[in-house]
């Protein structure tokens, strides 16, 4: 076993795969390589459908499982050839899968966490071992299953005499507040959307991913009774552990908002999603994250400088920073993540996440598959 992992991530906003090659062997851990791979369009609109019901999804599934391998694939070559290291000297690859339906604890009591992958396939592909599957033990074992990362944020960002929060925005957005010291004081739960509202209204109005800078949503206007109507969903009432997705945060949700105001204008939509999300997330912290002075933003969210300053308008007191201030980069950090987990997981080394998912003890999470 050597220090050096990969891990892969495509996260709820469907921007693109992001890898990093991590090596364990300091202290902090050492980022020796970061790629990245967009999605075609095709894979991208076969993953964000198969998030709803639909025809012959078991099939349809299996073939977007083996398409996002070769994807991820893709960007374990680069990785290498960044760093001329060989597949012998990477001890696992930590792949996450794309989340296409999340719904623990529903239905039968136990629910489910799907992540579309294919880990045989990616350890034929680079012959290196794959640690997959990482949510399903928590799940079962009576947690969220979401988010795993809050772990991982103590391990990098953990300061031992002081309170931290740390915000990753992704397609949705989780909070995670670490308390001095100890892994027990570890907070960690999804406050609703991210950027994942966000991202479709560009799409559907401007024919555009996203908001770059949040340039757009900076020139509307927020609709207060429209802000008030979405912050009436019951998801933000709810205490911790709780975690979420696009099974609920889609645009059919979005649509049932907008019933009642049929005239505003689609740039004023946007900026109303953008300070949902401010306003969500920030009351988190406020309500959580009290003792933190500062707060550390990761994910795509990191980059909306809109978005960034309203976080940091309605947090006079609270000093926000791109965790690339940190010693990390916003886009690395959830992959570094799963790498992190994937040495959890050869080690055999349990997580203990009762105060972020909710589950009933410590557990090794994920599944190998072997080179």
């Amino acid at each position: 076993m050597t220090a050096l992992f990969i891990g892969l991530m495509s996260g709820t906003s469907l921007d693109g795969v992001d890898g990093v090659l991590a090596d364990f062997g300091t202290t902090p851990i050492a980022v020796r390589a970061h790629a990245s791979a967009a999605l075609e369009p095709a894979l991208k609109a076969e993953l964000l459908a198969l998030n709803q019901p639909g025809i012959n999804e078991l099939h349809r599934a299996a073939l977007a499982a083996n398409a996002l391998m070769r994807v991820y694939a893709s960007v374990v070559k680069q990785l290498l050839a960044m760093t001329s290291f060989v597949p012998r000297q990477i001890t696992a690859i930590g792949a996450h899968g794309q989340t296409v339906r999340h719904q623990p604890q529903m239905h039968d009591g136990t629910g489910y966490t799907l992540q579309l992958a294919n880990p045989a396939l990616l350890a034929e592909l680079t012959g290196i071992d794959v640690i997959a599957d990482f949510r399903s033990r928590d799940v079962a074992a009576g947690g969220q299953g979401a988010p795993l990362v809050p772990a991982f944020h103590q391990a990098v960002f953990g300061k031992p005499d002081q309170t931290m929060a740390v915000l990753n925005i992704g397609g949705m957005a989780n909070l995670t507040i670490l308390g001095p010291a100890r892994t027990d004081d570890v907070l960690g739960f999804d406050c609703g959307p991210g950027n994942a509202l966000m991202d479709a209204w560009c799409l559907r109005h401007l024919g555009l991913p996203f908001d770059a800078d949040g340039t757009w949503a900076a020139s509307g206007q927020v609709h207060a009774d429209l802000l008030n109507t979405m912050l009436a969903e019951p998801f933000f009432a709810l205490l911790p552990p709780k975690s979420t997705g696009r099974d609920l945060f889609n645009l059919d949700w979005l649509e049932l908002q907008l019933k009642g105001f049929p005239n505003v204008m689609p740039v004023d939509v946007l900026t109303t999603l953008t300070e949902l999300t401010a306003r969500t997330c920030t009351a988190c912290v406020q309500t959580y994250g009290s003792k933190s002075k500062q707060l550390i933003v990761c994910g795509g969210g990191a980059f909306n400088a809109h978005l960034m300053a309203r976080l940091q308008a309605l947090m006079p007191g609270v000093v926000a920073q791109v965790s690339d201030a940190h010693g990390l980069p916003a886009q690395q950090v959830e992959a570094a993540a799963f790498a992190w987990l994937a040495r959890k997981t050869i080690r055999r080394e349990p997580l203990d996440l009762k105060s972020i998912t909710g589950t009933r003890g410590a557990r090794v999470l994920g599944a190998i598959y072997p080179a």
